[in-house]
């Protein structure tokens, strides 16, 4: 389950994401609205949820017991697994004892910060309004109120004028935060169309330099124990984000609020998937209507299931199966060409994209820093 949370206090120039910073007043109306369409997803035959993931926006801005009873709604429609997994994205500046309290009595059972760096000018740059002491802080409070390491921290490297030392220096603080984080997320700044950020061209990310930074965080992070699940995902063993990897593994979900997304799989290795409508006026008086809340969908057909399976899993250590992948695509003069004449990025194998291991064909460092390359190759073989 995925409960879209669309309220911020200021939004990011770099975000394109469906959230707003003057809805205030609609905090507890869209609440309920979300409980009355959980409710009505108590038909919903994939079973108990095995995640819920409440996320934004900032969720952790809006009164914490809104949030809770979302998921009480949530457990009492369709059911909570044993264990299930229960996240709330929370920005550090709005994390308070009493909410992370009320979180923990609530149900929840993990939380992520959006730090995105750990150093003030860099912040700045990136327009966000929390300090670095605001995320110990955060952290602090999450141990307390008996969390522990079950927290995710989210980093953004890549801003204009960021440098390798700064990037270096964000690594080295957040891994020596007490607790340190299960989970880091860490992801290349992206110019979104329609952002701010996108018509200002001066400030746009360097392809080099964001390359150099990845390399930077998967040697920093391995060395701490962290091992890459996703290519902008590590983990220590055994806590990934269960959530997220249901969506790379194309499970059913179910999507709660404006804007959130819904997949259902079907016959003969089929799936629908749908969205809500985007904006939170319009979600709530539809939901309040009893009229459906989706905006628009696609049929997947079973091929293109299929395609879609093996870009997703391409991204992720498990890789796709080697069979799958034409020789061509770990031999291809021109691609490692490609990759010989990036200077500075060596690692992986032999130039290679991709390797096979274990009847897998999985990327290496170098194939992570080309991805998207490697799926249109593999893609037009298929």
């Amino acid at each position: 389950m995925y409960v879209h949370v669309p309220f911020c206090s200021h939004r990011c120039d770099y975000c394109a994401f469906a959230t707003w910073t003057d809805r205030g007043h609609l905090w507890e109306r869209y609440a309920q609205a979300c409980r009355t369409q959980a409710a009505g997803l108590a038909d919903w035959s994939a079973g108990p949820a095995t995640s819920v993931f409440f996320g934004g926006g900032t969720p952790s801005l809006v009164p914490a017991e809104l949030l809770t009873g979302i998921l009480a709604s949530i457990s009492a429609a369709v059911g909570l697994a044993s264990g299930a997994e229960v996240t709330v994205e929370c920005n550090p500046e709005t994390v308070t004892a009493a909410k992370l309290a009320e979180y923990s009595r609530g149900g929840v059972t993990r939380l992520s910060f959006g730090a995105q760096s750990m150093v003030p000018r860099v912040l700045e740059l990136l327009g966000r309004r929390h300090t670095t002491g605001a995320v110990a802080r955060a952290v602090g409070l999450a141990a307390e109120a008996g969390f522990g390491a079950s927290y995710n921290l989210d980093l953004i490297y890549g801003a204009a004028g960021e440098t390798l030392g700064e990037w270096e220096r964000t690594l080295e603080e957040v891994l020596g935060l007490d607790p340190a984080p299960a989970h880091l997320s860490a992801y290349a700044l992206t110019v979104e169309p329609g952002t701010p950020l996108s018509r200002q061209p001066e400030r746009y990310p360097g392809d080099d330099d964001q390359a150099d930074k990845y390399l930077m965080a998967d040697a920093a992070l391995s060395a701490a124990g962290y091992d890459w699940y996703e290519i902008s995902n590590w983990s220590l063993p055994g806590h990934e984000c269960r959530h997220n990897r249901l969506y790379w593994d194309q499970g059913d979900y179910a999507g709660v609020g404006c804007s959130a997304h819904s997949h259902r799989s079907g016959p003969g290795g089929s799936a629908r998937r749908w969205w809500n409508v985007r904006t939170p006026e319009r979600y709530c008086a539809l939901v309040e209507s009893g009229a459906s809340p989706e905006a628009a969908g696609e049929d997947l057909a079973t091929g293109d299931r299929r395609r879609e399976a093996l870009m997703l899993a391409l991204r992720t250590r498990g890789g796709v199966p080697a069979g799958v992948v034409p020789e061509e695509l770990f031999e291809d003069g021109l691609v490692e060409t490609v990759l010989a004449g990036a200077p500075g990025h060596d690692g992986g194998s032999a130039g290679a994209l991709a390797v096979p291991g274990r009847a897998r064909a999985v990327l290496t460092v170098r194939g992570r820093l080309l991805a998207n390359e490697v799926a249109v190759r593999l893609r037009d073989q298929l």
